[in-house]
C-alpha cells in the first residue's frame, strides 16, 4: 500500500511539475529566428543574450549578442540592469534553456522574449552570425 501511495505521489510531482513548466513557457513571448532578426535590425528597444556554456559559445554565436552562461544568469544578472528598459531575447541551442533564463530574468523584473529553436534554428535559416 505505502508503494502505491508513494507511486502516485511521484507521478503527481512529476505532472505538476510538466505543467509549471508549460506554463511559465507559454508566459514568455517567443520570437522565431527572422522575427528575432528583423527586431533587431529595426529597433533598438531589443538585445540579444546568449545563455550557453563557454564552449558552445567558442563554436559560434550570433553577432552582438550579450553572453551570460544559464547557470550563472541570476547571480550576473545586475550587468544588464543597464537593459532593463529594452527586451532581452534569450537564445540557447535549441530554445530550452533559454526559457528558463527569460523565466529567471521575467521574476526579476525584466522584459523578456525567446528565440524559437535556438541559434540551431537560426543557423537552419541561414540568418548569418
Amino acid at each position: 500500500m505505502t508503494g502505491e501511495v508513494f507511486l502516485y505521489l511521484l507521478i503527481a510531482l512529476v505532472v505538476s511539475l510538466g505543467l509549471r513548466r508549460m506554463w511559465i513557457a507559454r508566459s514568455i513571448p517567443s520570437y522565431s529566428p527572422a522575427e528575432v532578426k528583423e527586431k533587431l535590425r529595426n529597433s533598438h528597444d531589443a538585445i540579444l543574450l546568449d545563455v550557453r556554456t563557454n564552449a558552445e559559445r567558442t563554436l559560434g554565436h550570433i553577432q552582438g549578442s550579450l553572453h551570460i552562461p544559464l547557470h550563472n544568469i541570476v547571480r550576473q544578472s545586475d550587468s544588464l540592469e543597464k537593459y532593463r528598459g529594452k527586451e532581452i531575447i534569450c537564445y540557447c541551442q535549441s530554445g530550452n534553456r533559454s526559457v528558463s533564463a527569460a523565466a529567471r530574468l521575467k521574476k526579476l523584473g525584466f522584459t523578456v522574449a525567446n528565440v524559437q529553436g535556438g541559434i540551431g534554428e537560426w543557423n537552419f535559416q541561414q540568418l548569418g552570425n
